[in-house]
This record gives C-alpha cells, structure tokens and sequence, in this order.
C-alpha cells in the first residue's frame, strides 16, 4: 500500500495528474474547452495560493519518534497540504463541468490527501486544511463563465 500510495503521491506533485486530466477535458469537450483549461489554470493557481499561506504559517514537517516517513520527505513546509489543495480545487472545478466524473474526482482527491499523513509527510490538520482552500478555490473558480 505504502509503494502505491507513494507513487500516486508522485503524480499529484504540482498537482500535474489535475492539470492532465483537466487538458484530457479540453481535447474531449469543444465546446466548454475554455471552462477545462481554466481548471487546469486553477491547479497552479491553487498552488501560489496555497505557497503564500505555508509561509505565513510556517509550520514543519511532522517528525515523530520511531516512526519513519514512507519515502522522501519534502523540504517544504507542511501546512496546509498542497496535495490536498491542488486536488480538491481541480476535483470541485471539474466535478462542477461533468456530474458523472463528479464523484470519482472527489474520491481521487480524498485518496491523494489520505495518502500525505499516511505517508507520514503531512499532519492530519495540514490535509483537512488544504482540502478545505481547494475545495473553496475550486467552488469560486467553478463560477467563472
């Protein structure tokens, strides 16, 4: 579990994994490509945002006696979990352009921020913060025409 949580953690870096499928969106759907890549905008944008509040808050990466993190730790700071931040804003903004995909994308983010404290590179609050920036972000960005 930790090797495939691992790697799934690996494609949510940047939040590359929501920019693909929100570019995959565009090339599907012609007529609301605009809407697909303004979410697959939101990802980096998302992250910028999410940058600028880990520095205001500063706080480290969990470090806990006797038990190792599940792979590289980044040298970032923790709080709030990018992952779960690029994750539900991408879910929420894609969600909102395809009902059916709603739910899968949901589930997809939910595994992507379970996998940082998992990992052990991420606080529990660090991922219930992030997800609730993204899904907010998301949400504002979902209203753009």
């Amino acid at each position: 579990l930790e090797r495939a949580l691992a790697r799934y953690a690996w494609t949510g870096e940047y939040g590359r994994i929501w920019i693909a499928l929100a570019l995959g969106g565009a090339a599907a759907d012609r007529p609301r490509r605009g809407r697909w890549l303004r979410a697959a905008a939101g990802v980096p944008l998302t992250l910028g945002l999410n940058y600028g509040v880990k520095r205001l808050v500063r706080r480290r990466r969990p470090r806990l006696d006797g038990i190792d993190p599940t792979g590289p730790v980044p040298r970032s700071l923790s709080f709030p979990s990018a992952h779960a931040a690029t994750s539900f804003a991408a879910a929420t903004q894609m969600g909102a352009l395809s009902r059916p995909l709603r739910a899968p994308l949901l589930a997809a983010a939910a595994v992507m921020a379970f996998s940082r404290p998992y990992l052990g590179v991420h606080y529990p609050s660090d991922v219930v913060a992030g997800a609730a920036v993204g899904a907010l972000i998301g949400r504002l960005l979902a209203r753009l025409r």
